[in-house]
């Protein structure tokens, strides 16, 4: 991967496009490392995007060669290298933001999932393409593709691998909004920009609040908010936030 930062955002780029950007175990393992090293009090977000054409073909075709007679330990380490960027992305306290101009195709598609935020142009391709090569979806394709598009939706994407436009993924709620190729750095760019005037680390704080939320009942879920909630009132922007507004002015977080 091809790594930049400034100005509080960390650019990642999938940066094979030879092979369409398809992520290899070593991709895996070094967006994994990438993610977990990541701090709020250093970054405001996380740009992911694909070198070329493709924004990611999904899992390098290469690696799935050896075929059904491969050791079973072989299968599972690629596949467990793929649950952990589903854990590094989840986990993340800085908010990723896919920038996607080109296919996302198979754990391409699972990683725009992933992602916080996602835009893509309208010359974008995405498809669960994973029963195409007789696999069922996996970097937390199972896991994040129904609770974003709805559970029907999944199932028609998942089993028939069929390849889609981003006007169609926007309106299935996969992406955010579909842009032209030419206006997709600028939306981003104004994105990351209000990112960048809010508290991150509160931003982190929802986003752990929502993802843990997601399975448990309301009152677990309840329990679970006023606890990060009372964290978040005793935090610098918040007192910064209720100064600001008191005195009639915009708040100045990660000063």
């Amino acid at each position: 991967m091809h790594v930049d930062s400034s100005d509080g955002v960390l650019e990642l780029t999938f940066d094979r496009p030879g092979v369409r950007n398809a992520i290899s175990k070593a991709v895996a393992e070094q967006l994994v490392e990438l993610l977990s090293d990541v701090s709020p009090a250093e970054y405001d977000a996380i740009v992911l995007s694909g070198e070329g054409d493709a924004f990611s073909a999904g899992g390098d075709l290469e690696a799935m060669t050896a075929g059904p007679d491969a050791p079973r330990a072989e299968y599972e380490a690629i596949t467990d290298s793929f649950g952990q960027v589903v854990e590094a992305m989840l986990e993340c306290p800085v908010p990723i933001v896919a920038k996607i101009d080109g296919d996302a195709v198979g754990a391409g598609l699972a990683i725009a999932a992933l992602s916080d935020i996602a835009y893509a142009s309208t010359e974008s391709t995405f498809s669960c393409a994973f029963v195409r090569v007789g696999l069922i979806p996996d970097t937390g394709g199972t896991f994040m593709l129904p609770r974003l598009v709805g559970l029907r939706t999944a199932k028609k994407l998942a089993f028939t691998g069929e390849f889609f436009d981003a006007e169609y993924a926007a309106e299935i709620d996969l992406i955010n909004e579909a842009v032209s190729s030419a206006d997709l750095e600028e939306r981003v760019t104004e994105t990351v920009e209000r990112l960048g005037r809010r508290p991150t680390d509160v931003i982190g704080m929802t986003k752990q609040a929502l993802h843990e939320n997601m399975g448990r009942p309301w009152d677990d879920a309840l329990e679970y908010e006023t606890m990060l909630q009372v964290q978040a009132r005793h935090s610098d922007a918040h007192e910064e936030g209720v100064t600001a507004f008191i005195e009639g002015r915009q708040p100045e977080f990660d000063v």
